[in-house]
């Protein structure tokens, strides 16, 4: 990811209009997320502060984020030192991936002390420390001792130093002159890797714009370099030190073909071509919230939610596995007929069987033919032992018939119902959408009964869209709210969506008994089709009709009804769109 030290020193400018707020709350998400919100006269802004190994950073946050019911001790601590305290700084040492902030604060003598949080972005090594004013760490978020690194210990008590620093030159005050000598005594090397070497604070992907800038994507060696290349190597430098002095920079998410988000710069890149489609953002802050903030919340959901996943995984495959023997077995009753065929013959051929037979051939009544038939005997039983046989067999197999077809329809319905909630649980957002996820198991009889700790999360209300021409569109989250949605929210006369013979939420397009725009239809088969299993297909087919054509059998699961007078629409999920419409 490109949070270089270039990066990170516009964070700091965008920041600097926090300098004289006072820390209102602090909350810690995570092990190593931190969200403090400043208050200010006109508003409040919360800043993230993240030591995770691949998503460090630091940065305004509009994302919302349930918080834990028990705050961490390592949150506490910051409570009590922080809360109430006035930002009077924020520094940053040339390009290094490290941010200090100043605090003027209280300490619990009403004394005034100074106070810094230091923000250290470096990989696996990131880290969030409290500084006392004389320059010793207080706490951090994660500990360093001596069995972790023998060079440089984070632990209460103990002088912060800074890291390691190789002597680099910075872009940003170096000049033409200063920057060809140093490229000059570099020798051999492939320019991008020579370039990241020579400047401090340049991501690997600054590093390959440049150099494909320079090349004009041609794989170059330094040592092969000309004057011309050499000149559109100072221009291309320049000019982005030029873009971030002058606050100009050109801040771009990017993203692959299939919609997953890949990098963020604070230049325009050109080195992918067409392979990558780039998304403009305002600022630094912002493309940053944007890009961490669906894979934290992946990420974390995935954490919490594991075992559930797995659980829903291995219900699944049991339950296909009994459905598939139960197909085999019912494929063995199709001979039923057959059996009831041949007692009937045998029973009218009585005399003509002795206890000892292997099989008795004769004329098949049945046929209109009189065609000969050959029917087994068992050379234990006697003739009307044989005849009961075949009658018994017979029942059996029409009883077996209708259990089995009734097995295999319920446990198709409970395989849908498993993949139902399973799409549920990808779409979650927040932790209250997987607790109320467990209850909804618990109640069906697939895990034990869930206790929540603490106080009961407030009911989810259903996601809310409103489309480009004012219809208000409402989302259910699972399949508790999508039964209440569809049976108790819905009048008779709105219209109710959901994908065609795929798992996913059930919509509902508010129309005040009025009737809706084909452009409203549309956008909420959109939003339908993109809360479901197919959001990452083209071309789905969302069924809808009127809320009061849909029906709930009795006895089916959460979230299962049946419906008619439906018509079908076919459209393609696009996350821009949809986000741009909820509410």
């Amino acid at each position: 990811m490109a949070l270089d030290g270039a990066y990170l020193y516009l964070v700091k400018k965008e920041l600097e209009f926090l300098i004289g707020s006072r820390v209102d709350k602090i909350h810690q998400l995570s092990r190593d997320q931190l969200i403090i919100s400043f208050r200010y006269k006109g508003g409040s802004s919360k800043l993230m502060f993240c030591a995770s190994a691949d998503s460090a950073r630091v940065h305004i946050t509009d994302v919302s984020i349930d918080n834990p019911a028990v705050p961490p001790m390592f949150c506490m601590l910051m409570r009590k030192h922080l809360c109430g305290g006035r930002l009077v700084n924020i520094r940053q040492d040339g390009l290094e991936r490290i941010l200090f902030f100043d605090f003027d604060c209280t300490s619990e003598l009403g004394d005034p002390v100074k106070m810094t949080l230091v923000i250290e972005i470096m990989g696996k090594y990131s880290n969030i420390i409290l500084l006392a004013q004389n320059g010793c760490v207080i706490d951090s978020i994660k500990r360093v001792d001596a069995g972790m690194s023998r060079a440089r210990l984070i632990l209460p008590g103990i002088e912060y130093k800074m890291p390691p620093r190789n002597e680099r030159l910075s872009f940003l005050t170096a000049s033409r002159d200063e920057i060809l000598h140093s490229l000059s005594e570099q020798g051999k090397g492939e320019l991008s890797k020579v370039l990241i070497r020579v400047f401090e604070g340049i991501s690997p992907v600054v590093a390959r714009e440049w150099a494909y800038y320079t090349t004009r994507g041609n794989d170059t060696d330094i040592s092969q370099m000309s004057d011309e290349l050499s000149d559109r190597l100072v221009f291309i430098i320049m000019h982005t030190k030029e873009q971030i002095l002058k606050n100009q920079p050109d801040y771009n998410v990017l993203k692959t073909r299939d919609n997953i988000l890949k990098d963020f710069t604070f230049i325009k890149v050109m080195q992918y071509g067409p392979a990558m489609v780039s998304s403009q953002m305002m600022s630094a802050c912002a493309a940053l919230d944007y890009f961490y903030a669906a894979r934290d919340n992946d990420s974390r959901i995935k954490q919490r939610a594991n075992d559930l996943f797995r659980l829903l995984l291995n219900t699944s495959e049991r339950i296909s596995k009994r459905t598939a023997n139960q197909k085999e077995e019912l494929i063995l009753c199709a001979d039923k007929d057959k059996k009831k065929l041949m007692g009937d013959i045998l029973s009218a051929n009585i005399y003509r069987i002795s206890k000892g037979d292997k099989c008795l051939v004769t004329e098949n009544f049945y046929d209109e033919n009189l065609s000969q038939i050959e029917i087994p005997l068992d050379i234990k039983l006697t003739p009307s032992q044989n005849i009961q046989k075949y009658y018994h067999d017979y029942k059996k197999a029409v009883t077996a018939e209708k259990v089995l077809t009734q097995q295999i329809l319920r446990g198709e319905n409970e395989i849908k119902y498993i993949d139902s909630v399973f799409d549920s649980l990808t779409r979650a957002k927040s932790d209250t959408d997987i607790i109320e996820l467990r209850v909804e198991l618990a109640e069906q009889g697939y895990i034990k009964s869930y206790k929540i700790k603490g106080k009961l999360p407030k009911e989810q209300p259903p996601l809310r869209f409103r489309s480009s021409d004012g219809f208000e569109i409402l989302v259910g989250r699972n399949n508790k709210q999508n039964d209440k949605l569809t049976l108790k929210t819905a009048q008779k006369t709105d219209i109710w969506f959901h994908v065609h013979d795929i798992t996913g939420a059930h919509v509902i397009l508010l129309t005040c008994g009025g009737e809706p725009t084909q452009t409203a239809v549309r956008e909420a088969a959109q939003i339908a089709a993109f809360h479901s299993k197919g959001r990452n297909s083209s071309q789905v087919p969302v069924d809808y009709t009127q809320a009061r054509y849909v029906k709930k059998p009795t006895g089916a699961k959460p979230g299962m009804v049946i419906f008619t007078n439906n018509s079908t629409v076919y459209v393609t999920p696009d996350e821009t769109a949809v986000n741009s419409l909820s509410i």
